[in-house]
């Protein structure tokens, strides 16, 4: 008697229903590697292109430029980009003006982390008196219009690069406090939390060995996201004559420069504006990839 066979549908191995469920899996892991690779590898060649690029290709200097070769079109002999009003090289003031923005941006960052990550990390996990007297102080600073205070601050302490860091690290303490605090109140309620209290761990101990690792994320994409906004406040500050002083360059004073003869040159306010539009969107966009990976592990 012959039996009747039984078609197997490819829809019912298991080996094959595995794989149509791990291939969506696969794909999102890959987009959250690119979007993390693309804006990470555009920051990367920017960083490259300011700190290296005017000694590997022996740029002339910032500022002495010859009044006399003053607004040279592009691709003139020895100037690519052509010449300010000054005489001076724009592509080697774009240079180290995005070097100045940069190194800007990291210490007002790296402060706000250091500090305001520590005062947000202690009032979240120390509580009580701590934790109000912190928070209290810090909603003060938030309570008032940053942008303002920040121009009034680089108003009083002078035009400079070093008051320009200070002026701007004082608001983003704060902003990393509330952001270190908010993360220190989710993991206190962990499992591992209580054990390392029932273990009698220090204090000390339990911030830099449990807490400071698993807040590390959110912190550095809070940074990546403060970057953009930094080098955007760092360029209206030098753009009202508050942030880095002429004649060293930055692309807030180029833009300024550069709008005194706008209809005749508009390049002069094309070049830096767009080095801005540039970075800021790659720094924004690799924080917002670098916090979407994360926040789906």
């Amino acid at each position: 008697m012959a039996v009747a066979e039984t078609p197997i549908s490819v829809t019912d191995h298991p080996g094959v229903e595995h794989e149509h469920e791990e291939a969506p899996a696969r794909r999102g892991r890959w987009r959250r590697s690119l979007g993390v690779a693309v804006p990470g590898g555009m920051v990367a060649l920017i960083v490259a292109a300011c700190f290296l690029g005017p000694v590997l290709f022996d740029l002339p200097s910032p500022v002495g430029g010859n009044i006399l070769e003053s607004y040279l079109p592009a691709f003139s002999p020895g100037h690519l980009l052509g010449t300010d009003p000054n005489g001076n090289d724009i592509l080697s003031r774009l240079l180290y003006g995005g070097r100045a923005s940069l190194f800007i941006a990291l210490a007002v960052n790296v402060l706000g982390l250091v500090v305001g990550g520590t005062l947000g990390a202690l009032s979240g996990y120390l509580g009580g008196v701590v934790d109000t007297v912190i928070m209290r102080v810090l909603d003060v600073l938030i309570a008032f219009p940053s942008l303002v205070l920040t121009l009034a601050v680089a108003q009083a302490l002078g035009p400079s690069m070093r008051n320009t860091i200070f002026a701007l690290a004082f608001f983003s303490i704060p902003a990393f406090a509330r952001v270190a605090r908010s993360a220190v109140l989710r993991l206190r309620e962990m499992p591992f939390m209580a054990a390392a209290q029932l273990c009698g761990t220090p204090a000390w101990r339990v911030l830099f060995k449990h807490l400071a690792p698993n807040t590390a994320p959110q912190l550095i994409t809070f940074g990546m996201l403060g970057m953009g906004i930094v080098i955007i406040i760092e360029g209206a500050l030098s753009f009202l004559g508050l942030g880095i002083p002429d004649p060293a360059p930055s692309w807030g004073n180029m833009v300024a420069t550069g709008q005194l003869s706008l209809s005749a040159t508009p390049m002069l306010v094309v070049w830096p504006s767009l080095a801005l539009l540039v970075t800021v969107l790659s720094f924004n966009l690799l924080g917002e990839n670098l916090r979407a990976r994360w926040s789906g592990r």
